[in-house]
């Protein structure tokens, strides 16, 4: 079964602007393809939005916080099994193959 996780599980950053590194952790035996929404794509930036996770790793993603009004934000980091020779982290959430999703609070204080 597909299982990914954030470490840390919430992050916070400065209102004035700011970045938070977190870890995709695949804790599950198969190669899974991320993607990354937003609740605020004005004052947030991430690195990477599509991406891999390989069986038992992880993946950093990081997220640059631009200055703005301080107010509680969310990631939500959608995941969905791929094969090995899958070159393409969009593809699979292009054809609605969503098998999960992890949500990151986020807080700009």
């Amino acid at each position: 079964m597909a299982a990914l996780a954030c470490d840390p599980p919430a992050g916070s950053v400065p209102a004035a602007g700011g970045s938070s590194t977190h870890q995709l952790v695949n804790s599950g035996g198969a190669r899974l393809a991320f993607k990354v929404k937003s609740s605020n794509n004005n004052e947030y930036r991430l690195k990477p939005v599509f991406g891999f996770v390989e069986a038992g790793a992880s993946a950093s993603l990081v997220v640059t916080r631009l200055a703005g009004a301080p107010k509680d934000d969310k990631f939500v980091i959608q995941f969905a099994e791929v094969p090995a020779d899958c070159a393409d982290a969009q593809a699979p959430f292009k054809s609605g193959g969503q098998q999960g999703e992890v949500t990151l609070p986020m807080k700009a204080e």
